[in-house]
């Protein structure tokens, strides 16, 4: 039955509620039985399931009850004349559909889920006593019931589930598809998934998809010898590389426009940037504080807060960069430097266990420090707060990931001490990470239900040691399955994080020492093809839907790997004359000085494609223009037809 149901409704959302140890309590005063009744009050359709430590209550709702909840949000969708107007159910024909057909996007559905829920208050002027597993609590009118059941501890988790239809056709087409390793439903990803999620899928099929072009070269290169022009072949490698990277920013520019006007997302729509309580407030001063001044120094307040939070944001960056450099360059040298004078492999091998653990603690850290930092800083929302904790983040990452590479390449200048160590970081921390990334959540996953089991006993009285079988609904094995976040900044930042990071380093060091080892784009290539498939197979089986957030590029990941293409410019410009320049003389002989006017012209070449090749496609632009100008338009003759209407009754008064 239950099965049945989640079929035929598509249960998006799970509220989690303890098992009663205790009797049920009267139906008219039990928190739980109170919660479902409020619920169905309010349009959901309710399925209640019961697990071995916990009771399911799963919510759908159909799309009368989400348009009415979309128009109390007032919040604003496309139109098909080009406008974005405030919703109202009744006028739903007006209104742009999504990809998939349906009416709402995943984001706006999870919005209106959010304000259902957390919508249904004690509207009596008297207070309400609940009862609990014994226990009794005081609903206060005008109070948020799941605020108060979430504080009481009666309400444990709200979490997005799986639809079960939907998954199975995305694992179908998507994940089990290996006729062309890069294709991807992106439209059908969106709408389940939501904007950021897709946004990094796009991203990562266009970027393994460019990949090929280097990784040819770079086979080519190391693998064929060219003669007499072998000495020319290397910085023509390097020349290529960098026009590659810089045209494929560019173009993902576009891309980015281009899927932002398909799936008909605006910038300006508040109402996406309210999906996780999320306020617009571009560089504006609390609304109490406003309140407090004169009108007169309103425009003082507005610049003393906005470079106050210029200021906080310079402090905690150099607060990051100085501990960057005081702290974490020192151990990483040390590490290096020891980890190159040991002769022995036994006290390698110990060397580096001691230091991916204390690396380990040092950004976890980091991470910390930086929460505590940004909460500090001025940021006009959400998504400016987390770009600002990832470039914080990726400094100590940057580091770590570096740090020891550059000193092997600069101190050493031991080209084949160099390759070894790309191989190692390319080949074996590569294959640990994905083994990592993919075993930890089944393994989390496994120990929950281990928990389950023991804790059940432990009710029922069983021996610990013997064996009985336990039968798991759909939805309990959902709830046991861990959440996708972040290793780092879990209310800002989602498991995206983690998934962008591993693609930064990896650009970073494939782009960096390109000319030490170029068949290292070949090796990323083989690794971004299988990391398309099993990152969608770890959202859709091994991990809970994630909570959709609002994204309208990917971030502050755009301007990291723009300043890596600038970072490899000078590293394999210096790799260039450590391999010219075997003496090591450093003398401005003609091969050296070439060999800057090259690194200054890409330079040139880099920020002149930048400006030269437009983000924005014509065809956006254009239908941006036409919706601007059809609103302007239609503002215009409703403007102009109420200042007519309070002329003519003005004029009737008059004549009165």
């Amino acid at each position: 039955m239950s099965d049945y149901r989640q079929e035929k409704y598509g249960f998006e959302i799970c509220v989690v509620v303890p098992r009663r140890n205790g009797k049920k309590e009267n139906r008219y005063f039990d928190c739980v039985d109170v919660l479902v009744k409020e619920l169905k009050h309010v349009g959901f359709i309710v399925d209640r399931a019961m697990g071995l430590t916990a009771e399911f209550i799963k919510l759908a709702a159909s799309p009368q009850t989400l348009g009415k909840a979309a128009a109390g949000l007032q919040m604003k969708k496309l139109t098909y004349i080009g406008m974005d107007l405030q919703f109202e159910w009744e006028e739903a024909e007006a209104f742009v559909r999504q990809p998939d057909g349906s009416l709402f996007s995943w984001m706006e559905r999870f919005e209106c889920y959010h304000h259902l829920l957390y919508g249904i208050v004690n509207k009596s002027k008297l207070h309400t006593s609940l009862k609990w597993d014994g226990k009794e609590y005081l609903w206060e009118a005008g109070e948020s019931l799941m605020q108060r059941l979430e504080l009481e501890g009666v309400v444990k988790q709200v979490f997005p589930l799986h639809v079960e239809i939907k998954r199975k056709k995305l694992l179908r087409e998507w994940v089990l598809n290996w006729r062309n390793f890069t294709k991807q439903p992106i439209d059908y990803v969106y709408s389940y998934f939501g904007l950021k999620i897709a946004m990094y899928f796009a991203f990562l099929r266009m970027y393994t998809r460019w990949m090929l072009f280097p990784a040819v070269y770079g086979l080519i290169v190391q693998l064929v010898h060219f003669g007499s022009l072998q000495f020319l072949v290397l910085p023509a490698f390097f020349i290529s590389i960098i026009i590659w990277a810089v045209l494929f920013f560019q173009f993902w520019k576009r891309k980015n426009h281009a899927l932002l006007a398909r799936w008909h997302y605006s910038a300006n729509s508040r109402q996406e940037n309210n999906c996780l309580g999320v306020d617009w407030n571009p560089l504006q001063p609390p609304l109490k504080l406003l309140m407090q001044i004169d009108k007169l120094k309103e425009k003082e307040t507005y610049q003393r807060y906005e470079w106050v939070g210029h200021l906080m944001r310079f402090r905690n960056n150099s607060f990051i960069i100085a501990s960057i450099i005081c702290l974490q360059l020192p151990f990483e040298l040390a590490y290096a430097h020891l980890y190159e004078v040991m002769d022995l492999d036994v006290a390698k091998y110990g060397l580096t266990a001691i230091y991916l653990v204390v690396i380990q603690y040092f950004t976890k850290i980091g991470g910390k420090i930086s929460m505590k930092l940004i909460q500090h800083e001025n940021n006009e929302n959400t998504e400016y707060q987390a770009d600002s904790l990832v470039y914080k983040v990726f400094g100590l990452y940057f580091m770590q990931s570096y740090i020891g590479v550059f000193y092997h390449a600069l101190f050493h200048r031991n080209f084949m001490s160099l390759r070894q160590v790309l191989i190692q970081r390319l080949i074996v921390c590569q294959v640990l990470e994905n083994l990592l990334e993919k075993s930890l959540p089944y393994l989390k996953y496994s120990y929950k239900k281990f928990r389950a089991v023991r804790d059940k006993k432990k009710q029922e009285n069983e021996p610990s040691n013997r064996k009985v079988q336990f039968k798991y609904s759909k939805v309990e094995k959902e709830y046991l399955k861990p959440t996708y976040s972040a290793s780092i900044g879990e209310e800002l930042e989602d498991g995206l994080f983690d998934d962008f990071l591993q693609l930064a380093l990896q650009f970073g060091m494939i782009m960096m020492f390109a000319c030490a080892f170029p068949l290292a784009f070949a090796l990323a290539a083989v690794n971004n093809f299988t990391e398309i498939r099993t990152d969608a197979m770890k959202l859709l089986t091994m991990m809970k839907r994630p909570v959709p957030r609002a994204a309208t590029s990917i971030g502050a990941w755009l301007n990291i790997f723009q300043f890596l293409i600038v970072m490899s410019i000078c590293t394999n410009s210096v790799l260039l004359v450590c391999l010219y320049d075997q003496e090591g003389k450093w003398k401005i002989e003609p091969g050296l000085a070439a060999i800057l006017i090259l690194e200054h012209t890409l330079l040139l070449i880099k920020f002149g494609i930048s400006r030269f090749l437009p983000e924005e496609p014509a065809w956006v632009r254009a239908n941006r223009i036409r919706n601007a100008t059809q609103a302007q338009d239609m503002y215009s003759k409703q403007l102009l037809r109420s200042i007519a209407e309070v002329e003519k009754t003005y004029g009737l008064k008059k004549i009165d």
